[in-house]
């Protein structure tokens, strides 16, 4: 009996999370053209061909499928951001090779970058705080890095934290100009991302961590 009953049990599970999948994906093809204050439950539901009810299976409000937004967001992003790790010494090359991929992730992950660049400095408070929270972490987590490197070894937790703000907020603002642009305009937002990531890493060596 028990073993008859474990295909429909996984059933409704996988059904469980395309309905889950759907009201995502119809809030994020809202999100689009909207901000994220500005399109109601309804609005999802009837995108994702739910019913309203059911939304609430799934999520206890709008707010919560916000912050499953940003963690799906920030799921795809978060591997983006390292990419900026792979430079130890900062050579050119390293540069554009990180650029390159970002470039290549916001194409893939448009409206989840959409998403995020809106919504940062967007009307909801506690998707901003969610966003801000998750930038934190990056840098968090590249400062961390960043303390294994012989010339940045010496400075203070606190420098190398600046730094590698520096550093995310670069490649954030780079993914939220390339949501906006056209194809025809990668090549100049990605030269110029590289041209700042050079001017940010030119003062490394010759940095004099506070007393």
């Amino acid at each position: 009996m028990t073993a008859s009953r474990r295909p429909r049990s996984h059933s409704r599970q996988e059904s469980k999370e395309l309905t889950r999948r759907a009201l995502l994906g119809a809030a994020l093809k809202l999100l689009a053209r909207n901000s994220f204050d500005s399109i109601s439950l309804r609005e999802v539901t009837r995108e994702a061909g739910i019913s309203p009810t059911a939304f609430y299976r799934h999520f206890d409000d709008m707010g919560e499928l916000g912050l499953a937004l940003v963690e799906e967001s920030f799921g795809s992003l978060r591997q983006m951001l390292r990419s900026s790790r792979a430079d130890p010494t900062m050579y050119t090359d390293a540069i554009h090779r990180s650029v390159e991929v970002v470039v290549l992730h916001v194409r893939n992950h448009e409206s989840h970058m959409r998403f995020i660049a809106r919504e940062r400095y967007g009307g909801v408070r506690r998707l901003r705080r969610a966003i801000h929270r998750e930038l934190g972490f990056f840098a968090d987590e590249l400062s961390i890095d960043l303390a294994t490197f012989p010339v940045i070894s010496a400075w203070s937790s606190d420098d190398r934290r600046m730094y590698a703000g520096l550093i995310t907020e670069t490649m954030v603002h780079m993914a939220a100009e390339l949501t906006d642009a056209g194809r025809d305009e990668e090549a100049a937002i990605a030269e110029r991302t590289v041209r700042q990531m050079r001017l940010i890493t030119v003062g490394v060596p010759n940095w004099a961590p506070a007393p």
